[in-house]
C-alpha cells in the first residue's frame, strides 16, 4: 500500500447510532435489523458515551434467561471505555490496532464528535481500493 490515506476515507459515515436512554431491546432489534454487530451510542450532543455490541447483548439474555431481570436501557448495558480514533489517523495505523486488539470496529472521533465508524470489514475494502 504505497499511498497512504486517513481512516475518514474508509470509514462509515454517519453510522447507526443507539441512545443511552433507548431501551435495550430496541437496541438490540436495531442491530439486528441493520445486520451489524455493534453501534456507538451517543448523548444529546452527539459525543460518544459507550459502544453496545453483541456481546454486551449477550448479558441482556443471561439476565432475562437466567436471573428473570428482563429489560433495561442501553446504558445499563453499554460498555463505556471505548477506544476511539481520530478520523485523521493513518489507515495502516488503523490496520495496525486492530491486529493488536479484539475490536471488530472504532468509532472515529473529530475532536468530541463522532463522525463515523470503521471497522476491519471497511479496511479490507481499503486494502483492496489501495492495492
Amino acid at each position: 500500500m504505497e499511498d497512504r490515506r486517513a481512516a475518514s476515507d474508509f470509514m462509515t459515515p454517519d453510522p447507526v447510532v443507539l441512545t443511552p436512554e433507548m431501551a435495550v431491546h430496541r437496541a438490540m432489534r436495531t442491530l439486528l435489523e441493520n445486520e451489524i454487530s455493534g453501534a456507538p451510542v451517543v448523548d444529546e450532543r452527539g459525543e460518544l458515551v459507550g459502544i453496545l455490541t453483541e456481546r454486551d447483548c449477550l448479558e441482556v439474555v443471561f439476565r432475562a434467561s437466567y436471573h428473570k431481570e428482563l429489560g433495561g436501557s442501553v446504558a445499563d448495558y453499554m460498555t463505556r471505555e471505548v477506544q476511539t480514533i481520530e478520523a485523521e489517523m493513518d489507515i495502516v495505523e488503523v490496520v495496525e490496532l486492530f491486529f493488536k486488539s479484539p475490536y471488530r470496529r472504532f468509532p472515529v472521533l473529530s475532536g468530541h464528535q463522532l463522525v463515523g465508524q470503521i471497522s476491519r470489514r471497511d479496511i479490507l475494502r481499503a486494502v483492496e481500493e489501495l492495492w
